[in-house]
Formats: structure tokens, sequence, C-alpha cells
């Protein structure tokens, strides 16, 4: 499949807050309306978090979580994949609990524990609800906890979900950590990766970056034991690391829970622009975006007719 990329769109996050633009997605008809709208552009991946309707603040309820699955499940052949990172301050319990839940094809696993610091995006002169400017500086005292206790409770309820994890690899000492969970038989190959770089915290949005990150996993790991995709946090991160991404071979995140903007000096007005260019930037490489359908048969995903919803 190296002549196609699979490209995943990540709708609304659970870090930003609706202040910093107005394009992200809030309510349940929102985040499908969005979802859609990205399919059609060319992602085959949807990464779905959910908020409180009403405030917009990152939320964990499983009824929400339902309704968008459903919705998108209705409307597209997407690969909808929930996250069970969730937004700061939820316990391991309430990240994991859309497993049992939903039983999706794939759903993201975090490989460790970092600071996670959107503080500060507090200091920037906006119009914030009562509760963003709060919610960001609480970060200074974050820590996005995934212990080696958390990460196995996590991929037990995989293994009983039949879902297949997405690693999302945020520094490279926790490609380390992935190797002890595979000694300790909680992980297996083949892995599926995603690089997650720019988070204040954890290593940074930059090429020499990636290119370690990539090298010590196919070290530890070897090559042909995995697939990989990169996700860069920021403007013009996302698109510098989707653009090394597509030449080494590697898939492709974007969407607006990782980066507002489209370009400098514009905001990105929906998750839809943000795949449009990535997909116009892979053409350039002979590279078209994978179908749902190559994508499940690529990373060997369970198909959409045995999720709960």
């Amino acid at each position: 499949m190296d002549d196609k990329v699979i490209v995943t769109c990540a709708l609304t996050g659970g870090m930003t807050v609706p202040s910093q633009n107005p394009a992200i997605p809030v309510t349940v008809d929102e985040i499908i309306e969005e979802g859609v709208a990205s399919c059609e552009a060319g992602a085959s991946i949807l990464h779905v978090h959910v908020r409180d309707p009403s405030t917009g603040r990152p939320s964990a309820d499983l009824d929400l979580f339902d309704a968008v699955m459903a919705g998108l499940r209705e409307r597209c052949d997407a690969v909808v994949q929930p996250t069970t990172g969730g937004g700061a301050g939820m316990s391991i319990t309430e990240r994991g609990a859309v497993l049992p839940r939903l039983k999706p094809e794939m759903a993201t696993f975090n490989a460790g524990s970092f600071n996670f610091g959107i503080f500060p995006v507090a200091q920037r002169d906006l119009d914030f609800a009562d509760w963003e400017r709060d919610y960001l500086e609480g970060t200074r005292d974050y820590v996005f906890r995934n212990t080696f206790a958390d990460m196995a409770y996590m991929a037990k309820l995989m293994r009983e979900a039949d879902t297949r994890p997405e690693i999302e690899v945020y520094d490279v000492g926790q490609l380390y950590n992935l190797r002890q969970l595979m000694r300790d038989e909680v992980l297996e190959p083949p892995f599926n990766l995603q690089f997650v770089l720019g988070v204040l915290g954890a290593n940074a949005c930059e090429p020499d970056q990636l290119l370690h990150m990539l090298r010590t996993a196919e070290r530890l790991f070897g090559v042909g034991t995995f697939t990989w995709s990169a996700a860069g946090v920021g403007y013009p991160g996302e698109f510098n690391l989707a653009a090394l991404s597509l030449m080494l071979g590697g898939n492709v995140r974007v969407g607006l829970e990782d980066n507002l903007r489209l370009h400098r000096s514009q905001q990105a007005g929906s998750n839809a622009e943000l795949v449009h260019k990535v997909v116009q930037l892979a053409r350039f490489f002979d590279r078209e975006p994978a179908s749902p359908k190559e994508t499940r048969e690529r990373l060997g995903l369970k198909g959409h007719q045995r999720v709960a919803l």
C-alpha cells in the first residue's frame, strides 16, 4: 500500500478550548457533520472525543459517545476510533469505559506518562468562557498519567472488546515502555504506532525527532512489525510532519484536535479543510488516500459489523 496513505482526522480533541477556534465541533450533531465531511474529503479514520454540548468542556459521557458513534456509522464508512485519553482530570476508568460500551474496531492506547501543558494558551487575548482559562492554567500541574498498571488495564479492556490499539507515542522513551509491555505479554506485535509530536512536556514537532523515533522503533521491534503514522501538534508542524511521513511511506493524522490553522495567517474553518490540504500534499508524492475498506485490511481491523453500535 505504499501508493496509498491512511488519513486520520482528529475531530475535536480533549485539550483545546472552543474559544481558540469557533470551528471546533462541540455538539453531537456538529461532531457528526465534521466527521462525515472529513470522510468525504479523504479521511478513513475518525478519531473521536466528545464535549459537553452546553459548555464545550471535554467530557467522558458515554451517551454522547454512543450518539456520535451511531451517527457516524449511519452516514459514512470510516473507522470510528474513540479516545481512551479523554481530557485533563479524567480517571483511567472514565477514559477506558468506552471500550466495553462501544467495542470499537480501534481505539487509542497511550504509551506512557508525561507533563501535558497547554497553559500558554491562557495568556492569549481571547474571550474565554468561565471554565476555559482555569482549565488551561490547570495544566501547569497536570501529568497525563499512563503508568504500567494503567496500560495493562487498558490493554485488558481492548482484548476483551476485540479492539485494535493505536499506540500513541509522544516521546522516544515510550517506545521502551512498549518493549516492556511486549516482554510482559501485555501487548504483542504487529503494532500500529501514532507518533504524536509537539505537546509541551513531550517530544518536539521536528523532523529529526520523528526520524529518531521511527528508527528507534525499527531497531526495537524490527522493520515490518508495525505500521505507523505521524501527528504534528500546531502549525506548521502538522503539515511539516505530514510531508515527511508521506516521503517515508508512513500515514498521517490531521484535525482540529491537533492544529487550528490552515495557513499561517488563516484559521481552519473545518476539519475537512485540513484533510483536503493533506490529501493535496499526498498527491505531490504520488500517494492517494486509502479507502475505509483498504484501511481495515491494512490494519487488520474486525470491521464495523462487530462493534457494539
